[in-house]
C-alpha cells in the first residue's frame, strides 16, 4: 500500500466520525491476501467505524471465513464484509447463504472480481468511502449464486485448462502478488504447453436439453464478467447475470497452438465475441450443467479463482436469490 493511500485512509477515518454509529458490521480479514497489512486493517477498521459498530476477526485457516460467517448470522449482524480477495469472498458468501444477513466487501486481493461486479471500487481508499456513504442508503438485495457439488461460486466455475492455471498461481502467492495479471498469462503458457498440447483431458459437458459438447476445458458463470486482465474485464460466457436464475458458459472444444492465440485474442478484445471462436462452443439459459471425465483422469476444478483438486464429475446448478448483497 502506497504512503498517499495511507495517508489517505488517516484523513478518511479522521473525518467521518459520527455521534452513534449505527449498524452492526462484523469485518472479516485474510491476513495473507495480496495487499492486506495490519496497518492497512487497522486504519480500515478505525474509518468504518465511523458509521458502523464493528468487529474484526482475522481468517486462521482455509474455509475459517464460512464459520466465521455463520456464527456472524446466528448472532444477528448487520452486514459482514469480507477484506481479502476472491477467495475469501467465496468462502463468506458460503456461510453467510441462506441467511438474512448481507454481504458486502473490501479489496485485499489481486484481481478483487465480486467486488468489481458488484460496483465496489478497486481501490481499497475508495472502496472504504464507498461503504461509509452505503450507511446512508442500506439497502440489501438477493442475488444468485452458482453451486458446483456442494460449493456456492460468486461469478465462476472451471474445469480443465483455467483450473490448471489456477492451480499454478496459488503455488506461488508472491509471484501472484508482485505481477499479477501478467503471472497469470505466464502461467497459462506453461499450464497450455506442460499439460494441453498433447493427451489432454477430455471431458463431456451434458446439457439440460440432452445434448453433449466435448471438449478439453468448461467454464460456468453465475453472472459476467469471467475475470479481469487488470482493468479489463474478460468476458466469456453471454445472457447471464446475478439475477436471471440460470447459468451460462462456453467449452473450448479443442486446444491447439494454431487456435490459441485467437482464442487468448478474443478473450482480451473489447470488441471480439470469444462465443464466435470455431474451437468454442457456448450455452446460456440453463439451471444445471454436468461436466464428467471421458477418460480415467480428474478433472482440475477451479471455483472463484480458488483451485479445489481434481474431481471425475461436477454437477452445476443455480440457486436462484440465496444470498443477500449490500453494495
Amino acid at each position: 500500500m502506497a504512503a498517499t493511500s495511507i495517508e489517505a485512509l488517516e484523513r478518511l477515518a479522521a473525518s467521518s466520525a459520527v455521534s452513534a454509529p449505527g449498524k452492526r458490521m462484523l469485518v472479516i480479514v485474510n491476513p495473507y491476501a495480496t495487499t492486506v497489512s495490519a496497518r492497512l486493517k487497522h486504519l480500515v477498521v478505525y474509518a468504518l467505524r465511523g458509521r458502523y459498530e464493528v468487529d474484526s476477526v482475522e481468517t486462521q485457516a482455509r474455509n475459517h471465513a464460512t464459520e466465521l460467517c455463520r456464527e456472524a448470522a446466528q448472532e444477528g449482524y448487520d452486514v459482514v464484509c469480507a477484506f481479502g480477495g476472491d477467495g475469501t469472498f467465496n468462502e463468506a458468501a458460503n456461510g453467510l447463504a441462506g441467511s438474512d444477513t448481507p454481504l458486502t466487501c473490501l479489496p485485499g486481493g489481486s484481481t478483487n472480481v465480486f467486488c468489481r461486479i458488484l460496483g465496489i471500487p478497486n481501490d481499497v481508499v475508495d472502496a472504504t468511502e464507498h461503504l461509509l456513504a452505503m450507511a446512508d442508503d442500506f439497502a440489501p438485495r438477493a442475488i444468485d449464486l452458482g453451486v458446483v457439488n456442494d460449493r456456492r461460486f460468486l461469478f465462476t466455475a472451471g474445469v480443465g485448462l483455467d483450473a490448471s492455471v489456477t492451480q499454478r498461481v496459488d503455488a506461488r502467492p508472491r509471484l501472484k502478488a508482485r505481477f499479477g495479471p501478467w503471472f497469470y498469462a505466464t502461467a497459462a503458457v506453461g499450464a497450455f504447453n506442460r499439460e494441453y498440447v498433447v493427451n489432454p483431458r477430455r471431458l463431456a459437458v451434458e446439457l439440460p436439453d440432452g445434448s453433449v459438447v466435448e471438449g478439453v476445458t468448461a467454464i460456468v458463470q453465475n453472472t459476467t464478467p469471467y475475470t479481469y486482465f487488470a482493468k479489463r474485464p474478460i468476458e466469456l460466457a453471454e445472457d447471464v447475470a446475478l439475477d436471471t436464475g440460470t447459468l451460462a458458459g462456453v467449452v473450448l472444444r479443442r486446444a491447439s497452438p494454431l487456435d490459441m492465440p485467437t482464442v487468448a485474442w478474443r478473450a482480451l478484445s473489447p470488441r471480439a465475441r470469444i462465443v464466435k471462436h470455431r474451437r468454442v462452443e457456448s450455452f446460456a439459459g440453463v439451471e444445471a450443467v454436468t461436466i464428467r471425465s471421458l477418460d480415467e483422469r480428474g478433472l482440475p476444478l477451479q471455483v472463484d479463482g480458488d483451485y479445489l483438486g481434481e474431481v471425475p464429475e461436477i454437477v452445476a446448478r443455480v440457486a436462484p436469490g440465496a444470498l443477500r448483497v449490500v453494495s
